[in-house]
């Protein structure tokens, strides 16, 4: 089938890919065309592990191109797949303006039908929003009497992608949900995702758009609710990961998500809990349950500042080791990393900042300055009055903590992650404070 991707960050460039890779022909699509150029070269601008080797695969077999073109994209494709960003305006809203221009753009090009396709995260009723904008446009161009000469439709089909195991997510799915008016797109649907051999939930646009919202604002009250039990365990001497470990035996309950920590970051919970608390809020409900979910991932940084501040003493003139910066392992993604928050508080009370993290500094130097960057997380340690390890790291597991402890200068471990639970870094010669350990 042939395909287009608008837009080709994260979501766009590895849908396209994984589109490739079962067989189908698509063109990924970017307004940036220096982008573009390196992706031609198969030159990636994120790191997502096995991405790389997959275009340059599919290049090579022209199964997959590049364009800075929406009018070239229209014409080849059946299936157009609007991927561009969604950022959050002021006021917690999706700004849906990349969406509405390309929804324009490509009803001013349509020769034929097409099956125009939301993958961005979108607020419920977008569908119908994309669908009169088309009409609008399309009704300048091709008109008898009052009826449009083209015909097309328009779909939900939200992603599930995390991350760092993007490609994976995309071949194994849990499910894919599709939101269609029409049987025509409902087939079409199937014939993309036939090779996958998953469940398919079939609904309407508005319902598949608030499953994307649902889902990812469950997940980020799971995580503000292992946090609120972890900030209990520190206080009555219980160790969070058994109380996770014991309420995630429960089928009902499930242990993923289950991971006490800093708090939830990445470019999808924060911005679409927000959403959805702005969607619920026009649509006349108040979701406090969210309200507090987002305040509680806001309160577990200054909760874990605090205990440094706390067991560090004075702040000023210490010199704070970063173990990770990336809001979570396996990308280079900083959008909402939980390292930003930190970094700038700690900052802010006087601290010399050193970091490390194997994929995330060249975007980090671009959000935060007066930062040292470290070429391993050795030369991280020496001098340091303490360790943070922000993001966990496989690379982090198996540090040599003898080594580190005669780098540092004061045997201060704060450990945001609960990487290091089972390590006995006290017999060792540490301090060692991680999150909900019954320690304070």
């Amino acid at each position: 089938m042939d395909i287009a991707i608008i837009g080709s960050g994260y979501v766009g460039l590895v849908t396209g890919v994984c589109l490739a890779h079962i067989g189908h022909r698509v063109i990924c699509v970017d307004n940036n065309q220096e982008k573009i150029k390196r992706l031609r070269q198969a030159k990636i601008p994120i790191y997502e592990p096995g991405l790389d080797e997959l275009v340059k695969k599919y290049l090579k077999s022209k199964r997959l191109s590049f364009s800075t073109s929406i009018k070239e994209a229209t014409r080849k494709a059946t299936v157009i797949f609007i991927a561009v960003g969604t950022p959050a305006r002021q006021n917690g809203e999706a700004d849906l303006t990349y969406v509405e221009n390309v929804a324009r753009e490509i009803a001013l090009n349509m020769d034929s039908y097409k099956l125009i396709v939301e993958k961005s995260t979108v607020p419920a009723e977008t569908g119908k929003r994309i669908e009169r904008t088309i009409k609008l446009n399309l009704s300048k161009k091709f008109r008898k009497g009052n009826k449009i000469t083209l015909d097309f439709d328009v779909a939900s089909n939200p992603e599930f992608l995390r991350e760092g195991s993007a490609i994976h997510d995309f071949m194994h799915p849990d499910r894919v949900v599709i939101g269609v008016e029409s049987k025509k797109a409902e087939q079409i649907f199937r014939e993309i995702y036939k090779p996958l051999k998953t469940h398919m939930i079939v609904t309407n646009i508005s319902s598949a758009e608030l499953i994307k919202h649902a889902s990812n604002s469950f997940l980020a009250t799971k995580i503000s609710f292992i946090n609120s039990i972890a900030q209990i365990c520190d206080h009555v001497g219980a160790d969070v990961l058994k109380v996770a470990e014991g309420m995630g035996f429960d089928k009902r309950i499930g242990r993923q998500f289950l991971d006490a920590g800093i708090g939830y970051g990445g470019s999808c919970f924060p911005k679409d809990v927000e959403a959805f608390i702005r969607l619920s809020e026009k649509s006349g409900y108040h979701f406090s349950l969210l309200n507090e979910v987002r305040n509680v991932n806001e309160c577990q940084r200054i909760s874990f500042v605090k205990l440094i501040e706390d067991k560090l003493w004075i702040i000023k003139g210490k010199k704070i080791g970063i173990l990770g910066l990336a809001f979570k392992p396996n990308t280079d993604d900083m959008r909402n990393a939980p390292s930003i928050d930190l970094i700038n508080m700690l900052q802010n009370e006087g601290a010399l900042i050193k970091a490390y993290d194997p994929k995330a500094m060249p975007n980090t130097k671009k959000c935060l300055t007066k930062v040292t960057y470290c070429k391993d997380p050795y030369e991280l340690a020496k001098g340091c009055d303490c360790l943070l390890l922000v993001t966990e790291w496989d690379e982090f597991k198996d540090l040599d903590f003898k080594m580190i402890r005669r780098l540092m200068k004061q045997p201060l471990v704060f450990d945001g992650r609960n990487l290091y639970h089972d390590k006995n870094l006290k017999e060792l010669g540490f301090e060692y404070y991680g999150i909900g350990r019954g320690q304070i």
